[in-house]
């Protein structure tokens, strides 16, 4: 279960981003649609796209044994007292998961006696061993509570056979509406799902590969991930965009090309994650086999602040990229993180006016989010960077800024995301491109209004905020 949060909160199953985005918007809950694909007779409940509420997700939960819960840091109490509830009608086991869950077991199980055990890292077969009755004590990667004593047991070892994983797709077609699933650069409707797990680069802020995936890229062949997209081409035809949400497709490139080769053939439109250094052979392969638009986090324009958070990528490489794209004209939608160590009044202009030139697509914009696990919060609580009372995500949902810095306090940090989204979106370029976008045809026209408009309505909730 990915319970009920806020309105358009989009956090915790699935999603990089632990808050309420700029516009609705949902990934698909990967990361528990693989153990339910493992486990018979097992049920998905994404409780926000569906607008489904608490006492919806309590009523379905009455017909089950145990109850997975995808939690994160901001949803934590919540998804406890969500626990405390389930136990409340019935006799059953509940189970947290998630990245939060993996760095911080016993503080995880403390939270509430309704939570019977916690599964660290990758968690898929750890789940499939708790439904089939296997004694807690004997799960590797699983911690529990037993007499009231916290029990740690050894770590499990990380997947190494991606290829042995059933495919989440019938998961999908299973328990989900897929049109309920808007993600404002992707075309509607669209699947997203991993193809492996794991990310080379060192990122200091990035979550999933310093708490649950690791830094390998373990992943499965493009042999098997072509019988996937033959057979999620069968079962939605409807689908007009697939995306690859591992943490960086592109990691290898030779793999990535034989994939896109396979995705040709099957006439397939797709996206994906991407570091901003693929080479120009690589994209080209891509382009020509389906590949619309690539997911890249250029984070920031001051060149010492990526080498800061070890990005492993230099300004000229990301230039360079993007001038490849537009030339082969596929889109890229560009990520930007205000707040990093290093970042000052200026680093901030630095990184505005970069965004500009670059002039991608669409961006987003996001603020420095130090996660238990990641080396951000190691260097954030050494050194003192946490502002007093901070918090990740305020009472409504939205992010805020937790780190600031002598000479940038956190409300300054705070207001740049406005100023920076105004600086890009309102010129002449960035409008005439949603506009001949909206002209193709009429549902793209009501789409981009509608977006627009919660647009503008973030921006008058992060203000109140």
């Amino acid at each position: 279960m990915n319970p009920p949060s806020w309105q358009g909160f989009d956090g915790g199953a699935g999603s990089r981003y632990q808050a309420k985005r700029e516009i609705r918007s949902f990934w698909f809950p990967t990361w528990l649609a693989q153990p339910a694909a493992l486990i018979p007779g097992s049920r998905l409940v994404d409780a926000p796209p569906h607008d489904l509420s608490k006492d919806d997700v309590l009523r379905i939960a009455r017909a089950y044994e145990a109850v997975v819960i995808h939690t994160s840091a901001p949803t934590l109490r919540g998804d406890a007292e969500l626990a405390e509830a389930l136990k409340s009608q019935r006799d059953l086991s509940v189970g947290l998961v998630g990245a939060h869950a993996a760095v911080l077991p016993e503080e995880t199980l403390r939270t509430s006696e309704a939570i019977d055990w916690v599964a660290r890292k990758e968690f898929d077969y750890t789940c499939r061993d708790v439904a089939s009755g296997l004694p807690l004590d004997r799960i590797a990667g699983l911690s529990f509570r037993r007499e009231g004593k916290i029990i740690h047991n050894p770590e499990r070892a990380l997947i190494s056979d991606f290829d042995e994983l059933p495919s989440v797709m019938d998961v999908y077609a299973r328990d989900l509406e897929i049109e309920r699933y808007y993600i404002g650069y992707l075309k509607h409707p669209y699947v997203s799902h991993y193809t492996g797990r794991g990310c080379p680069a060192q990122c200091t802020f990035c979550l999933w590969p310093q708490t649950v995936g690791g830094h390998k890229y373990r992943a499965k062949s493009p042999e098997a991930v072509a019988s996937e997209m033959a057979h999620a081409k069968a079962l939605f035809p409807r689908v007009k965009e697939f995306f690859f949400d591992d943490d960086t497709f592109t990691a290898y490139a030779p793999r990535a090309r034989a994939i896109a080769a396979e995705l040709g053939r099957l006439g397939i439109t797709w996206s994906c994650n991407a570091r901003a250094n693929v080479n120009y052979e690589t994209l080209k392969t891509m382009r020509d086999n389906g590949l619309r638009l690539l997911l890249v986090g250029y984070e920031s324009g001051s060149q010492a602040i990526l080498d800061n958070i070890k990005k492993g990528v230099r300004l000229e490489e990301a230039r360079e990229f993007t001038r490849n794209c537009r030339t082969l004209g596929i889109t890229i939608h560009g990520t930007f993180i205000l707040g990093l160590p290093g970042e000052t009044p200026e680093t901030i202009r630095r990184t505005v006016e970069f965004a500009k030139e670059l002039d991608v697509f669409s961006i987003q914009v996001s603020l420095a989010a130090p996660y238990p696990g990641t080396e951000l919060y190691r260097q954030a609580m050494e050194n003192g960077w946490f502002g007093r009372d901070a918090t990740l995500v305020s009472a409504g949902g939205t992010q805020t800024a937790a780190l600031e810095y002598d000479g940038l306090s956190r409300e300054e940090i705070f207001a740049w995301v406005e100023k920076f989204y105004r600086a890009y979106y309102f010129r002449p370029r960035p409008i005439a491109r949603v506009v001949r976008t909206m002209l193709t045809d009429w549902q793209e026209m009501k789409r981009r209004l509608r977006e627009g408009a919660e647009f503008l309505r973030f921006l008058r909730l992060r203000s109140a905020a």
